[in-house]
């Protein structure tokens, strides 16, 4: 396949998976400012987000003062933030086009109609009057568009390097989903008299977190108890079973990549298959032992660097890009 090609599939997945996981991460920010809590423990979290996207000297420099309703709109319909849910649809559907000839007509259409659609409902105003509603319609085009793939894609090299980015992208945002929350509960945590009555809404807070992974049912399912953060943690982080976790994604990015591989990706799959290896055989305890938000900050780091890597190897380098 042509790098060029490959390029805009890899891309057009990762821009889908980037517009889906960014409505998880505003979805849970706004269900958990609607609970009990400080101005300023609110305005915290929202401060936390921009900060795991890479965004607060962007809005900083735009905004100013923040507001929960200016970070929604950033992150949402803002054309000049390359990572709002928008542009990302925007970018998702001209990667497409670019390689129309590569997709089957109901991948196209797909893709093609949420662009559309995504406008019309930010004019009638969908955003402002039901923001989780607007987030799960994005959550589920999403979807939609994984499934039209898996079922009318043949499986050759452009449906795994959609797959590649897709999971690429994905252990990006899980684990950005479970810095934000750690950190902003992190001096919560670290209490040492706690007030008894911050339990019960604590509960709401990782419920939120679990549903914004679509993991609620799932843990409720593996572990069958009162919910914990180093569970939440060990559910996103090292279980194989949890289709949104880091090492089950990673096994999916290993795969594809000994299945894509060429003469010069070897030192990519390495790396690859170093982190894979790390996630599988690490345990909770040792990783809560060396720091959660350490530990992501290293894992964001060589998922970035495995990113460049695989441009390097198999698509348009970036900064040709």
């Amino acid at each position: 396949m042509l790098s060029r090609t490959a390029d805009h599939l890899f891309w057009m997945a990762r821009y889908t998976e980037r517009a889906e996981n960014t409505a998880r991460m505003l979805d849970v920010n706004y269900q958990t400012s609607l609970l009990p809590q400080s101005a300023e423990v609110a305005e915290q979290g929202w401060w936390a987000m921009l900060d795991i996207s890479e965004l607060t000297q962007a809005f900083d420099h735009k905004y100013g003062l923040l507001s929960r309703d200016d970070v929604i709109d950033f992150m949402v319909r803002d054309m000049t933030n390359a990572s709002s849910i928008m542009a990302c649809l925007r970018a998702a559907r001209e990667n497409a086009r670019a390689v129309r000839g590569s997709l089957t007509t109901e991948v196209w259409e797909t893709v093609n109609t949420t662009w559309l659609e995504v406008q019309r409902m930010i004019a009638d105003g969908v955003l402002k009057e039901d923001p989780s509603a607007f987030f799960e319609w994005v959550k589920f085009r999403s979807h939609l568009a994984r499934g039209v793939q898996f079922g009318t894609m043949l499986k050759d090299d452009a449906f795994h390097f959609m797959r590649l980015g897709t999971f690429l992208e994905r252990a990006d945002n899980t684990a950005r989903i479970l810095d934000v929350k750690f950190q902003a509960s992190a001096s919560d945590d670290s209490e040492v008299h706690r007030d008894p009555s911050r339990d019960q809404n604590d509960f709401y807070h990782w419920a939120a977190v679990l549903r914004s992974v679509s993991g609620f049912e799932v843990y409720r399912k593996v572990y069958r108890a009162v919910i914990t953060p180093q569970r939440v943690a060990e559910l996103l982080i090292l279980r194989p079973d949890m289709p949104r976790s880091l090492v089950s994604s990673m096994d999916e990015v290993v795969a594809i990549l000994g299945t894509v591989h060429n003469q010069q990706s070897a030192e990519t799959e390495r790396q690859a298959g170093k982190l894979h290896a790390d996630l599988k055989y690490a345990r909770i305890d040792d990783i809560f032992a060396v720091g959660l938000h350490a530990y992501l900050t290293s894992f964001l780091e060589r998922i970035g660097d495995l990113g460049n890597g695989i441009s390097r190897d198999f698509l348009v380098p970036l900064q040709v890009a």
